[in-house]
């Protein structure tokens, strides 16, 4: 049973039987463990209940991403992970089967769209799909093009920026927004918030809604997304979010707990 701890902003305790978990802020800050982030996933095994670490980084492998998190002491299969450009592949695969798309984007991306067979091209593709990566005019000009011609925009997630060792970068969200006022055309934004990713992960996992529970760090995407998609959440303190952001928002979440490690199952 998941016993969540009271606090100021949450409801009465819960039970639930799965987990769909947010990676950044929630399970890692940089390349270190959330304090008891470990043993939390240890009792999730240990119980026998399923889980799966749903990211909107688009620009990595879920091979890339478990390694990642290996080299901070967790032991998550491949298979446990879940990213908006995996949701972004079954988007189109839905869509529009045996596409062809101009991708701005990396090997997280590719690599999910070949494996719905589509090809990746600039010569008249359907899509022009926007992921996370290195940008540069010469891709950002011909994406450009081949949207004015007639394809259409899709891009992995909304971030504007993401934190590097250095400092912040542009995300694909600000590279759309570049795009969409350039072309006049607004994309189709495949991760969470939206639903859809949530659902696609659902569905990858082969659980209910009503029987899962999302656990994140950030109200506007993690909760937001969570609850449009008919879950329960919980909202970890351990990232981006302080609690003082909870009560002006809209995105209520149904718990509020410090870490993971608060979370009893």
């Amino acid at each position: 049973m998941l016993v969540v701890p009271a606090a100021p902003d949450s409801v009465p305790p819960v039970s639930q039987k799965h987990f769909l978990l947010d990676m950044d802020g929630v399970l890692v800050r940089g390349r270190e463990p959330v304090p008891g982030a470990l043993d939390f996933l240890a009792r999730i095994e240990a119980a026998g209940l399923e889980y799966l670490v749903l990211t909107n980084n688009s620009e990595y492998t879920p091979a890339d991403l478990a390694h990642r998190l290996k080299s901070a002491g967790f032991k998550i299969d491949k298979t446990r992970l879940f990213t908006s450009a995996m949701a972004t592949a079954r988007f189109l695969d839905n869509q529009h089967p045996d596409g062809k798309a101009f991708v701005v984007g990396s090997a997280g991306l590719t690599t999910a769209l070949h494996g719905v067979d589509y090809i990746i091209t600039d010569l008249e593709p359907d899509y022009v799909v926007l992921g996370e990566g290195r940008f540069d005019t010469e891709a950002i000009t011909a994406a450009v093009r081949h949207i004015a011609a007639g394809a259409s925009f899709v891009v992995t997630n909304p971030d504007v920026a993401g934190p590097t060792e250095n400092g912040i970068v542009p995300a694909a969200g600000s590279v759309a927004a570049l795009i969409e006022a350039a072309t006049g055309v607004e994309p189709y934004v495949v991760g969470k918030p939206n639903a859809f990713m949530f659902r696609s992960a659902l569905n990858h996992l082969d659980v209910h809604s009503e029987d899962t529970i999302m656990v994140g760090d950030n109200l506007r995407t993690d909760i937001r997304g969570g609850m449009e998609a008919g879950m329960e959440t919980i909202l970890v303190l351990s990232g981006i979010t302080p609690r003082e952001a909870v009560g002006p928002s809209p995105y209520r979440p149904t718990h509020v707990v410090e870490s993971v490690a608060e979370i009893e199952v």
